[in-house]
């Protein structure tokens, strides 16, 4: 078996904007899909996609761990972000064609389920702390088991379209208060997970946990921008509160530190930007030395979502996975065949590979341009923040 033609899928969801997908066809007729994990720079990424594919078209779909090795540091210089999502998504979809090609599901292939399903945790964002706390009652009796929601802005759109203001002082009492509102609506029994999402400096991040610890958060995710994952030791020292990393980063190699020297209690694994399963099942085993769990990161679509709870039915260290939406119910057209749920937990079904089928019909008629900025923050006297 060998792989024919790697294809580039950007599509419009019913979710808003557009997501990249990668298929991949054999000529023996067995095809694979993956997903890209940064759509706003999916035309750089595209054309990093149609690169890679020179190395990959006419090998054989089993060689993940080879082909992994060219399509990282092939051209002498290790990948980037822009490469890295590439390489996740022709990962990912190779590994689709490996279940498939032997009618095993992907979590067999990666050595078999060590649970039967995988808790999850919705976004449950509000434009208001009264609509937050709300959405987060309404997901509990749903049976979600965890709640999660992000660093609070602290006004809406502000002068110009797309920008909103966050001034980090006000931002940190927004979010105490919202986590002592949310812990009186749930309950003791239901977890919380606060995603400060980089925007706070070193010194405001450590008062915020400081002013947390009383509400028992699950984790604090994203404490601190992603460049320097050193800057974790500083930050390790001075709080209580368990802390999430890692979305950003591409390849183990970021995650050395603080998985060596027990930086962060849990591993925020990105499969469609670290590189793939191949790169991800590393990373999970290596934590796993450390005691420390993994929680990947998905905020995307079904096939993210199936990629990562493959991932955690066959690891035994993993905390919690992130699913925005229940799956099956958003994208139906587009992916009639989605994993399952249960009443807060996902699983894969025994369907070979991914156990996923996506349209090519809709596909192809929901064609979109991925490109596009993230929203934009700033501060009271201008500067620019995080988003």
């Amino acid at each position: 078996m060998k792989v024919t033609e790697v294809k580039n899928l950007p599509v419009r969801t019913d979710t808003g904007g557009v997501s990249l997908f990668v298929r991949i066809e054999t000529d023996a007729g067995i095809h694979g899909i993956g997903e890209v994990g940064i759509s706003n720079m999916g035309r750089a990424i595209m054309e990093a996609v149609d690169h890679l594919a020179e190395v990959v078209v006419g090998s054989d779909p089993w060689e993940t761990e080879r082909l992994w090795q060219l399509m990282f540091r092939g051209n002498f210089f290790p990948a980037d972000r822009v490469y890295g999502c590439a390489i996740s998504a022709i990962d990912i979809a190779l590994w689709d064609i490996k279940g498939k090609s032997v009618d095993m599901p992907v979590y067999k292939l990666l050595g078999g389920p060590v649970r039967e399903k995988v808790v999850c945790y919705p976004h449950t964002q509000g434009a208001t702390t009264e609509d937050l706390v709300q959405n987060c009652v309404d997901r509990v009796e749903e049976g979600w088991k965890f709640v999660r929601w992000g660093q609070p802005e602290t006004s809406g759109v502000f002068e110009a379209p797309g920008t909103s203001r966050l001034e980090p002082t006000e931002s940190m009492r927004i979010a105490v208060d919202q986590m002592a509102r949310v812990r009186e609506a749930v309950g003791p029994d239901i977890q919380l997970c606060l995603d400060a999402h980089t925007r706070l400096d070193t010194a405001h991040i450590v008062q915020m946990c400081k002013d947390l610890e009383e509400f028992k958060p699950y984790f604090i995710e994203d404490a601190l921008r992603s460049e320097n994952p050193a800057s974790y030791r500083n930050l390790r020292n001075q709080v209580r509160v368990p802390l999430a990393a890692g979305e950003q980063w591409v390849s183990k190699w970021p995650f050395r530190q603080v998985i060596e020297e027990e930086l962060i209690d849990y591993a925020r694994i990105d499969l469609c930007i670290v590189g793939g399963i191949t790169e991800a099942a590393k990373i999970t085993h290596w934590a796993e030395t450390h005691y420390i769990d993994i929680v990947p990161h998905n905020p995307l679509g079904p096939v993210s979502a199936a990629a990562c709870v493959s991932l955690c039915m066959a690891s035994t260290n993993v905390g919690v996975q992130e699913m925005p939406r229940q799956p099956g119910t958003t994208n139906t057209d587009l992916f009639p065949v989605q994993i399952g749920w249960e009443d807060g937990y996902a699983f894969c079904n025994d369907a070979p590979g991914l156990g996923i089928e996506m349209d090519m019909d809709v596909a192809e008629a929901r064609a979109g341009d991925p490109h596009g900025w993230s929203p934009q923050l700033r501060r009271n006297d201008g500067a620019f923040t995080n988003w």
